[in-house]
């Protein structure tokens, strides 16, 4: 697994600029356009498969708590917007999947890269997460997810007040 210090971004730095399709909130999302709110930017392997629903629907289940303290929830994989669109309305998803079909953001943000799965090796989405505060820095990252209990450990980490 590729450490925080071989990551292309680290806590502190400007988050890399970007903008994708997107569900539920028109059709794309720019990074630039979220400065002055926390965004929270979580990757995750695929659409529909048992622990990125985990996550989708923890993160779906603390909506209000987001919405209280002003945190914009991005969620992120390489599956088309249709497949997005698709997982979104089965699971009622109330915040934006961003389409990373070309994998610019993930490498952006070191979420794309070497994966292993019961001793076979191959290119993958990386399940991390990244909260950008209204300054447009990234203040937190989360390497290791386990996806039920993440939504709290974020929540945890911007004060209930909004600011980060």
């Amino acid at each position: 697994m590729q450490e925080e210090s071989q990551l292309p971004v680290k806590e502190g730095d400007l988050a890399p600029l970007f903008s994708a399709l997107s569900t539920g909130g028109g059709p794309t999302v720019a990074l630039a356009d979220l400065r002055g709110k926390n965004v929270v930017l979580y990757f995750y392997p695929r659409d529909n498969t048992p622990g990125c629903t985990v996550e989708a629907c923890a993160f779906r289940d603390q909506t209000d708590e987001f919405k209280k303290r002003d945190i914009v929830v991005l969620g992120i994989s390489a599956d088309s917007a249709a497949s997005h669109e698709k997982f979104a309305r089965r699971f009622r998803l109330p915040f934006a999947l961003l389409a990373d079909a070309d994998k610019a953001i993930a490498r952006a943000y070191g979420a794309w890269g070497e994966k292993s799965f019961l001793g076979r090796k191959y290119m993958g989405m990386r399940r991390i997460t990244f909260l950008i505060g209204p300054d447009g820095r990234i203040r937190k990252i989360w390497r290791k997810v386990k996806p039920a209990q993440h939504p709290a450990e974020v929540l945890a980490a911007v004060p209930a007040t909004g600011g980060a």
